[in-house]
């Protein structure tokens, strides 16, 4: 099996991730405790203007990102020599919705092993369990994201799209074998290292097959890699929403840019429609609001652009498999299984290394939970990563 490591044909790859890392960060200022703030196993630097209150086991190198969610930067853990990534997430139940998006990676996050996901290796502890505000997760250390390389001026070759592709299919067929949609799924979302090793991250979207009346607002949602059904208000979706997803992230990788750059809602579909071609009645029969059925019925006729035409340089059966992941109608779309079966997957995928979740995992969260419970669930998730406290409380 082929894999992109730092020789042969992969070596230029290597060489543009290395290149998007970031150098000129300043390193980590340790400064004196805020007044009122004990040690208590912490010591204290400041990154990006920003405060970090860390267990004394982390050593902070610099800063590496910056979101809506947090702040991220790079570390060494002292007792074991690792390079991993603390996040933090400031001021976390400031926003109640915000804060039960952190409850729901956190809980996902402990259950999930593989590969092509990413690992939550700790959660540091609170000072003070009923009233902190902050929030440090502790990730392994990734180089880039996905999104970082489709924008580069670096040439990816088939193989570099190929590889890319397999692993987040064998990462999301792991999710859905555990009955878990991401329904986030961007290249942002995508970490790479410089290896070319890929995995899936941001969970706090993410939800149950089985969850209903819970459809992903497009306050949250980026609206480019979502799918029709969603797009349309449809009450019932499951797994052929990532799907979808991934064949837009495909498309990104074959052509260097985004496929449906959508300025709004309704802006979305049409470039979907302009790109597919005008929909038959069978095409749109799964489409259950009646306004949103009507509107599709109205958009102007498109005979279709042919994919093969919008991305003459890729493999012919890379083309095949985008044609399969990029169905209107969510019944008809392949599914993550059948797309690492395609012949475009042969070279890489051996349906016995692909293993699923053990069991499916229950993430099931009173939408309407306080925020001193919400606060009192983290605490509980965080105990799952540091038995010596509840060996403590327990003496």
């Amino acid at each position: 099996m082929w894999r992109c490591r730092p020789s042969g044909r992969a070596s230029h790859l290597r060489s543009a991730l290395l290149c998007l890392l970031p150098v000129h960060y300043k390193m980590a200022m340790m400064v004196d405790p805020p007044n009122g703030m004990g040690n208590q196993g912490k010591h204290y630097y400041t990154m990006w203007q920003t405060l970090f209150e860390i267990d004394t086991k982390y050593v902070p190198i610099k800063p590496i990102g910056r979101g809506a969610y947090g702040i991220v930067c790079s570390s060494i853990n002292r007792e074991t020599n690792e390079k991993v990534a603390i996040k933090k997430i400031n001021n976390v139940f400031d926003n109640r919705v915000d804060a039960l998006r952190t409850l729901r990676e956190l809980k996902l996050l402990r259950h999930l092993r593989h590969e092509n996901v990413i690992a939550l290796k700790d959660i540091m502890m609170p000072v003070h369990r009923r009233n902190f505000k902050d929030v440090y997760l502790v990730y392994e250390l990734m180089d880039t994201d996905l999104h970082q390389i489709v924008k580069s001026s670096q040439p990816l070759s088939n193989d570099h799209c190929q590889y890319f592709l397999f692993q987040l299919l064998r990462g999301l067929k792991y999710l859905h074998s555990a009955g878990i949609l991401h329904r986030d799924l961007k290249p942002g979302n995508l970490l790479v290292n410089a290896n070319c090793d890929l995995k899936i991250c941001d969970f706090g979207l993410a939800r149950t097959n089985n969850t209903k009346g819970q459809f992903m607002t497009e306050y949250v949602v980026t609206r480019w890699y979502r799918a029709p059904e969603l797009l349309l208000c449809c009450d019932n979706y499951g797994t052929s929403i990532d799907v979808w997803s991934v064949g837009c992230i495909f498309a990104e990788l074959l052509g260097r840019k985004p496929m449906f750059p959508g300025t709004e809602c309704l802006n979305q579909l049409k470039l979907i429609v302009n790109v597919l071609g005008t929909m038959s009645e069978a095409d749109i029969e799964f489409i259950d609001n009646p306004k949103a059925r009507k509107y599709i019925k109205t958009l102007p006729y498109s005979p279709g652009i042919p994919l093969a035409s919008m991305y003459p340089q890729a493999h012919p059966l890379a083309i095949d498999l985008l044609q399969k992941m990029l169905v209107f109608d969510p019944s008809k779309r392949i599914s993550v299984t059948e797309a690492l079966e395609h012949p475009y997957m042969s070279p890489l995928y051996d349906p016995s290394a692909n293993p699923p979740a053990q069991v499916p995992i229950d993430l099931d969260i009173d939408e309407n939970l306080g925020v001193d419970m919400i606060r009192e669930m983290m605490w509980q998730e965080m105990l799952h990563y540091h038995p010596e406290v509840v060996a403590g409380v327990n003496m």
